[in-house]
């Protein structure tokens, strides 16, 4: 019977959890577990306006064979966008016609983008490969996180727009 009524708190518990995660998805709410941006909980938002330089936003990539090798090598989280990735909580820091140099860092419209050294190999001594820089082209973004292990624009390049989901606006989150 000790068996019986543990079975059922156990279940019980497992299916409030899910309703809850299932509720507050629904209500745009998404956990954060990578250190490209506090971790916590977060909140997408529909933007009042066009996106700008500046934004912090959740954006789904493209289901491609880049994406693909980046979510086999663990950069990318198990989620709900195309190729079964997580969406990214990163900063627009170029739209459509900026120039993007890369060299040892990055640099926008001949400016240089503040931490963003670009890593050579990855964690586990991996080649990673970069953008070969270019003009962003339109209906796309690229996109920056300070973080210096992020897997972001300076790997994967700019992203189309398309793929915005919203804002990212913290609820409660931990900087570590």
């Amino acid at each position: 019977m000790k068996r019986l009524v543990w079975l059922y708190r156990i279940s019980s518990v497992s299916l409030f959890t899910l309703g809850l995660i299932v509720l507050l998805g629904g209500a745009g709410f998404r956990v954060n577990l990578t250190p490209s941006e506090p971790l916590g909980l977060w909140r997408i938002v529909d933007p009042d306006r066009p996106i700008l330089v500046g934004d912090l936003v959740f954006i789904c990539p493209p289901d491609t064979d880049a994406m693909r090798e980046a979510r086999a090598r663990g950069y990318l989280r198990f989620g709900l966008c195309p190729g079964r990735v997580a969406p990214l909580i990163k900063l627009v820091v170029a739209t459509s016609g900026q120039a993007i140099e890369i060299a040892d860092e990055v640099r926008v419209d001949g400016r240089p983008l503040p931490q963003s050294r670009v890593a050579r190999v990855d964690g586990h001594g991996r080649e990673m490969v970069h953008y070969s820089g270019g003009v962003v082209p339109p209906g796309a973004v690229f996109l920056h996180s300070e973080f210096p292990g992020s897997f972001d624009g300076r790997y994967f390049g700019p992203l189309p727009m398309d793929g915005i989901l919203g804002l990212a606006q913290e609820v409660w989150t931990y900087a570590p």
